[in-house]
C-alpha cells in the first residue's frame, strides 16, 4: 500500500493563486494509469481553460466556484463531482470568500514530463 499525506507531496505554483500537489503518478507507482492532485484555488484566482488528453474528475472538497466543461458553465460547491470528457477544454474559478480545494484524477496517466515538473521545484 502506499499512502501520502498532502503536506508531503511536490508542490507546484505558478504565482496563479492555485497550488497543486501530486499525491499519486507514474512517477510513484510505475504500473499506475491515474494522476491525481489536490488544487488549492485562493479565492478569485481561476484556472486558465485548458484541455488535455487523459479524462478527468475533479471532486469538489471545500469552497464554491464556476467550472466550465466545453460550452457548459456551472456552480459547484464542496461535494460536487465534475467528469471532464478527455480532450475538452475546461477551467474553474472561486467565487467564494475562502479556498476552493478540489482532488482531481485522470486517466490515463499524464506524460512524466508534466509530473515532473513537480519535481523540478
Amino acid at each position: 500500500m502506499r499512502s501520502v499525506h498532502k503536506s508531503d507531496a511536490p508542490a507546484l505554483s505558478r504565482d496563479d493563486g492555485l497550488v497543486s500537489h501530486i499525491l499519486h503518478s507514474q512517477r510513484d507507482a510505475s504500473e499506475t494509469d491515474l494522476t491525481i492532485t489536490w488544487v488549492d484555488v485562493e479565492p478569485g484566482a481561476r484556472q486558465v481553460r485548458h484541455e488535455h488528453d487523459p479524462e478527468q474528475v475533479y471532486v469538489i472538497l471545500t469552497g464554491e466556484g464556476i467550472m466550465s466543461v466545453g460550452d457548459d458553465e456551472r456552480a459547484v460547491e464542496a461535494g460536487d463531482l465534475v467528469h471532464i470528457p478527455a480532450n475538452t477544454e475546461h477551467g474553474l474559478e472561486n467565487t467564494g470568500d475562502s479556498t476552493l480545494e478540489y482532488v482531481s484524477a485522470a486517466t490515463p496517466a499524464f506524460p512524466d514530463a508534466e509530473v515532473d515538473e513537480f519535481y523540478d521545484q
